[in-house]
This record gives structure tokens, sequence and C-alpha cells, in this order.
């Protein structure tokens, strides 16, 4: 296998679903690479590889480019299975995507997003500002963000009690009572691992742990596992912008050509269509080739900026959509 496993995982550091991944990479001590973005678009290296998708991060195994830490998980955990993370029984199975959901798209997230505190430097910066209301569709005006934080510590302190009062409450380490931490807890922790780090964001009387101590006690052990597994694994090799996409694009494809499935957009191999996610980043539209598609993932190629290559984005089909670009599609239903 080539230097760093052909792995390129595009991100920047303190992106709360970027270390998702990154703590993924250290728990298995996968070798990767790595090509730092900055916060705010523009982001000149995934733009060279014709990606419009604005959201953080994005990896790159050879030619294939994963969108979505849910599909990114998901490779990896297909791509590397001895020692997999994943949990391995049904019912575990379920437990482990209930989690993401529920952080995902249970509103979790959104309402940790809601907590960042308003005297926060960066939001003294018009650019950071302009970029994250682009980004979530919501006004980021201080006075916005003031108004909406006690209906926001109320839903996430609702999210700690749910915690402590269950998975945590018979003193279990990790949520699937096993040896090390799995990708259960990585699924469960994020947001609140995020809110723990970020100064002035949970106010002491509500949420601390005091009120939550076996919350915050599994927290302070994921970070000790944490670091513990960094000490060991591989560093990733950082590599600047021009070096990460020149890699891409002169690599192999990772993954052969898929099939598309029937299915209720009616849609079929070869149509050129656009992609897109709607839950937020949704400004920003993908477009090419439909190479396949099934009740999990959709695949484009598209051809990138520079020496005309092609690269196949892949892009999970929860909260994303798809569009026929200059015609109507037959619905199947």
């Amino acid at each position: 296998m080539a230097p760093h496993n052909d792995i390129v995982l595009f991100h920047y550091s303190y992106s709360p679903y970027a270390r998702r991944v990154t703590w993924y990479l250290a728990l298995r001590g996968i070798e990767y690479a790595q090509c730092l973005q900055p916060p705010t678009l523009p982001r000149e290296d995934l733009n060279a590889l014709g990606l419009r998708y604005r959201r953080i991060p994005v990896m790159s195994i050879g030619r294939d480019i994963y969108c979505d830490t849910r599909l990114i998980l998901e490779k990896l955990e297909a791509r590397f299975p001895d020692g997999a993370l994943g949990a391995t029984e049904p019912d575990q199975r379920a437990v482990e995507k209930l989690l993401e959901k529920w952080c995902i798209d249970g509103g979790v997230f959104n309402r940790a997003s809601q907590l960042i505190p308003p005297e926060t430097p960066l939001l003294n910066d018009p650019k950071f500002k302009k970029d994250r209301e682009d980004l979530s569709g919501r006004s980021w005006d201080k006075k916005n963000i003031t108004d909406m934080r006690p209906e926001a510590i109320s839903h996430i302190r609702d999210a700690f009690v749910f915690l402590e009062t269950g998975f945590l409450a018979d003193n279990r380490e990790w949520i699937l009572k096993t040896e090390k931490p799995s990708l259960a807890d990585i699924e469960a922790i994020w947001p609140f691992h995020w809110l723990t780090g970020l100064k002035g964001a949970l106010p002491p009387s509500f949420i601390s742990s005091k009120q939550f101590p076996k919350v915050f006690a599994w927290i302070d052990r994921f970070n000790k596992a944490i670091a513990t597994a960094k000490a060991s694994a591989p560093k990733p090799k950082t590599l600047k912008g021009a070096d990460a996409v020149s890699f891409v694009i002169h690599a192999e494809f990772s993954e052969p050509d898929g099939q598309v499935v029937e299915d209720p957009l009616g849609l079929e191999k070869g149509q050129d269509v656009e992609v897109w996610p709607i839950d937020s980043g949704f400004k920003n539209h993908d477009r090419g080739v439909l190479s396949a598609l099934s009740s999990r993932e959709v695949v484009i190629v598209s051809p990138t900026k520079v020496d005309e290559k092609e690269v196949k984005i892949h892009h999970p089909r929860t909260n994303f959509r798809i569009r026929q670009v200059g015609g109507n599609t037959k619905s199947k239903l």
C-alpha cells in the first residue's frame, strides 16, 4: 500500500467534526496524511480538486473523495476491517447508529453550536461571521446568539441527563461496555467533548462535573485514551496544499466502479446530476456524472480544475439531495 495508506484528510484542528475522524485514526493506529485548511471559505486546495462541498472534514483515498464524517468513518471501517471499532452484534450496531443520528440529525450538535460564547474572539471577525451564516442559514449576530443561549442550555442539559441517567448510570467505562473506546463512544461523545473544552460555553450552575459526574468522568477517560493512542500511532504527515492536490490527482481510484440501483428518484448511470447537503452548507452543490447510487451513498465523477483529471466524489444519502441537471427525472413512487 502507498505511503500514508493513500489517505489525505483535509481539515482544521478545532473542527469538532474533524475530531471524530482524527480520533478514529489515532485509536486505530492508521497512518495518514493531512492537509490543513482555513476555517472559512475559500479553500483553494479542495476547489482545485473540483469540490464545491464546503464542510470539513473531507477525506481522499486515492482519487476517491469522501464527504461527511458518517461516510468517512464507514469507509475506514470497511477499508481496515482488522481491529475495527464498530459493533458486531445487531443490537449494538443499532445503538451505535442511533447515537450517530441523535448527535448529528437529532439536534444535539446544532444546539451545542448555539452555546458558542458571544465574547468568543472569532465572532468579532466579519469574515468568520458571514461564513458561518452562509454555512448554517441562521444569523450569527451576537444579540441573536445571546437570545438563543437559554433555550440551547436547556436542550444540552437534557442531553447530559440522558447520558448520566442512561448509558452511564451503571458506572460503565464505555458506552457498549467494551474494554476501550468504540465507535459508539465516538458517535456519542464529540459534541459534549467539544463543549467542555470551549471556555464559557457551559454555565457551571447548570452543567458541570458536580451535576453530571459520570459524563465528565467519561470525557476525561476518553481524553486519556486518545492521548495514549496518539502517543503510539503514526504521526500524520502534513502536506502543503499543492502537494496534497498533486498526490490525489495522480493516484489511482481506491474503489471499483459501482452500480446505480433502482431508486425512487429514477436516476440512471451516466446522467449529469448535482448533489448537496440540505441541513447545512446547502448553497454549495457538487456536479458530475452519476457513477453509483445505493440506499446509503451517491458517487459522481467530476473533473478537477488542474491537469484535467477525474475524481469520484462520494456523498451519503442521509440529508443530501440529488437532482438531475438539465432535465426532469421520472419518480418511481
